[in-house]
């Protein structure tokens, strides 16, 4: 089918203009983000081929660039489109409830508010969180993805964020993707390196989390610090 050749009342984006973003198709609301086809496939044909390849539209936000490359029509660029579409629509959502954050101070409710971090991840996350001199939350910073080491997750990185933001205090959490939660070696001596530079520079680390699957393991509780 010829995009070009549709009425322009049944064009994805004027009809996301006349009847709200709520009122237009999953597929529509592909077309709207990869704009165009390709000399193979028109867009909505890419746009079924898109939807077809999965059983619910929410596996969509699992998919990595590869995959999403496999699919019948997708480029490398089409498909880094779509991901970030996905991963933007992701943190405007689950950064919301950020906001009603107002101090944190033990595992469990630095857990619930986090854990969505962590679903559904098949490589080790390392998030730090960057509290004031209340211990109240002020932002949390992605910093290492993969296997977590001290000689990887460079403490530069750490505190200079904790710089920028006038933080007090730091919290460590990653998850592991076995759902074991236990500390491995590696686990334990990146904390005790961070909690010593950490005294060096003023801001404490209150704890280092880990993740597992329903079930979590917390240095400070432990008193392994």
């Amino acid at each position: 089918m010829n995009f070009k050749l549709l009425p322009d009342n049944e064009k994805p984006r004027e009809r996301f203009m006349k009847y709200g973003r709520e009122n237009v198709s999953n597929e529509e609301l592909i077309e709207i983000i990869l704009r165009s086809g390709n000399r193979k496939l028109g867009i909505k044909e890419i746009a079924h081929n898109i939807l077809s390849s999965v059983n619910n539209i929410n596996e969509l936000k699992d998919m990595e660039i590869n995959g999403l490359c496999n699919i019948d029509g997708m480029s490398r660029i089409k498909a880094i489109e779509l991901s970030a579409a996905i991963e933007l629509g992701r943190r405007v959502y689950s950064e919301d409830k950020y906001e009603e954050l107002v101090s944190l101070t033990d595992p469990i409710s630095i857990i619930n508010y986090f854990n969505d971090l962590f679903k559904s991840e098949k490589q080790e996350l390392f998030y730090v969180l960057y509290l004031d001199n209340q211990k109240k939350y002020i932002d949390k910073k992605m910093l290492f993805k993969g296997t977590v080491n001290f000689s990887l997750v460079h403490p530069r990185e750490i505190f200079k964020n904790a710089y920028l933001l006038s933080s007090s205090y730091i919290v460590c959490i990653h998850n592991h993707p076995s759902g074991d939660a236990s500390p491995s070696r590696n686990d334990i001596d990146l904390t005790r390196k961070l909690k010593e530079l950490g005294d060096m520079h003023g801001i404490i680390l209150m704890d280092h989390i880990i993740v597992g699957r329903d079930n979590y393991y917390s240095f400070f509780e432990d008193n392994n610090m």
